[in-house]
């Protein structure tokens, strides 16, 4: 399961309800969690709004859907999304609980299933 807390929501309806008033047409589904190689650590996150697909894994939480494709769920499971404003700026963390190592900057992660894979 993906979960989002009530601040993350709150942003998510905020960037949704602006997206939708731009654009007429759009009629997305949800805010999608995914992952993809990259980063000095591996992997980074992917968030946007999208429409939901076939393969989707779904989450419903704060009346919001999660959507996450089937690659990325092994990776993302168990996640919390929250939003944050910071001196450094502001923006979507995800706290992973398969993360076993993160770069110094927190934009890419590294997962055990990774781990075992590069020590053999």
């Amino acid at each position: 399961m993906v979960t989002i807390t009530d601040r993350g929501a709150e942003k998510v309806r905020e960037f949704l309800a602006a997206q939708e008033a731009q654009d007429e047409d759009v009629s997305l589904a949800g805010l999608r969690v995914g992952v993809r190689g990259g980063g000095c650590s591996g992997f980074q996150y992917q968030l946007a709004f999208d429409e939901q697909r076939d393969e989707d894994a779904v989450f419903e939480t704060h009346g919001l859907k999660l959507l996450v494709d089937n690659d990325s769920l092994p990776f993302v499971r168990g996640s919390v999304i929250d939003y944050e404003e910071t001196l450094q700026g502001a923006g979507f963390k995800v706290e992973n609980p398969n993360v076993v190592a993160a770069c110094g900057c927190g934009s890419s992660f590294r997962v055990a299933e990774e781990e075992q894979v590069s020590a053999v």
